[in-house]
């Protein structure tokens, strides 16, 4: 199974426009309700042994079940009877909060992010109709359920082989916009690792370094647009929070974060495109972006959208382009040599690699990439004369599992 998400812009009219607001505001209020009931159960099984809270207890009984997925999905039909804001939203719509609460509490209890908080007004960006057919567009017009026809722009061409699956809308500072899941019954192969390696080095100095010496500066996106945005950020201070004006200057200000953010992603995928050119095999790092983000350097980081292009665009270029896409252990690649494997202490400061045993003289980021390279080929089980001698090894080769999640969430 095949699944792709292709991006379209709407163009909603003001009724459909007010009716889709009311629906996320609506499942920010669910979302909520739902968050804080399993908060409360939560909370009322455990406290302070020998003292009370001077805030509140929760006094839940102690024969109450956990609120899950399911006893909430219960609790919501039974809410609709009463409720007629809630029976005014599609039934899925409201299914899909429900979703959305639980595998938040599923990334807590699996420690990948922190404990769900709630969503202050304005948060709540999107909603899904999770069942869809291809009869839904027609023509430069895609029928919402429940909302009506509503115009689309189709930059491109809906594949063929693929079926209509779900719509999320999306309400961004640009306007509306619809991510269509398409899905095709295909059996897409592992790619083999064939062709020309190539290592890649991130980092701030130089956004990437490959072993074949090429070094990419990195492009300072949010700079460009720093100064107009503390402008608006200024101005925004002076404004009453809630008023027009200050509404006006944040759609503005949110205008500007999502140009920077188009800029990075549009640079970052011509730049996978330019090395899928050069290359058959590429290896990267398995670094996790998170905590490097949390240091000093940040900001940069952030700037840099180092994450977002290993993880995200790389692996959908190569897997589109048919480039085999491999990560391995970062541990010590710029303390090796990539010609004799020798240990070569190296301060941060040092930006030249310099080994006393084989006298290889490069730069830091340079040889890192080699060192990469050499371990990429280790684990494949290939050579790299038989890399370029074009020979492949006829075992089973290790399966590309996080390419093919990569695969589900394409934006591209």
């Amino acid at each position: 199974m095949l699944v792709l998400t292709y991006s379209y812009r709407i163009y909603p009219d003001l009724e459909q426009e007010l009716q889709m607001l009311n629906w996320l505001e609506t499942c920010r209020q669910v979302y909520n309700y739902a968050v804080g009931e399993r908060k409360d159960w939560i909370g009322s099984r455990k406290c302070s042994v020998n003292a009370c809270t001077l805030q509140k207890e929760y006094i839940i009984p102690a024969n109450a079940p956990y609120p899950d997925y399911y006893h909430q999905k219960k609790a919501l039909t039974e809410a609709k009877k009463t409720n007629p804001e809630l029976k005014a939203v599609h039934s899925q719509v409201l299914q899909d909060v429900m979703g959305r609460v639980d595998a938040a509490f599923v990334a807590f209890h699996q420690k990948r992010t922190g404990f769900p908080r709630f969503k202050k007004f304005g948060r709540m960006r999107s909603f899904l109709f999770p069942q869809m057919k291809g009869e839904a567009i027609d023509g430069n017009s895609i029928k919402l359920p429940k909302i009506g026809q509503v115009p689309i722009n189709l930059h491109r061409p809906i594949p063929e082989g693929f079926d209509l699956k779900a719509v999320r809308v999306v309400r961004k500072h640009s306007g509306w916009y619809v991510m269509l899941i398409l899905k095709a019954d295909v059996d897409v192969p592992d790619i083999p690792p064939e062709g020309h390696a190539l290592g890649l080095d991130v980092g701030l100095e130089y956004f990437l370094s490959t072993s074949d010496g090429e070094q990419v500066s990195r492009p300072r996106f949010f700079n460009k647009l720093h100064r107009k945005l503390k402008s608006l950020q200024r101005r925004l201070k002076g404004k009453q929070k809630g008023s027009k004006n200050w509404l006006k200057l944040i759609e503005r200000i949110g205008r500007v974060h999502e140009n920077i953010a188009n800029y990075r992603l549009d640079w970052q995928f011509k730049l996978a495109h330019h090395l899928c050119d050069r290359a058959g095999i590429i290896f990267v790092e398995d670094l996790d972006f998170r905590t490097l983000a949390k240091g000093f350097l940040g900001k940069h980081m952030v700037d840099a959208g180092l994450g977002q292009f290993v993880n995200i665009v790389l692996p959908w270029v190569c897997w589109k382009r048919g480039v085999y896409y491999g990560q391995v252990n970062p541990r010590g690649t710029s303390q090796e040599c990539p010609e004799c494997g020798a240990q070569v202490r190296k301060e941060l400061k040092d930006r030249i690699h310099h080994c006393g045993e084989c006298g290889s003289i490069k730069p830091r980021d340079v040889a890192s990439a080699q060192v990469i390279r050499n371990r990429g080929l280790s684990v494949v089980g290939l050579t790299a004369d038989e890399i370029a001698c074009g020979r492949v090894r006829s075992e089973a080769l290790p399966r590309q599992d996080r390419t093919k999640q990569v695969v589900a969430g394409a934006i591209r």
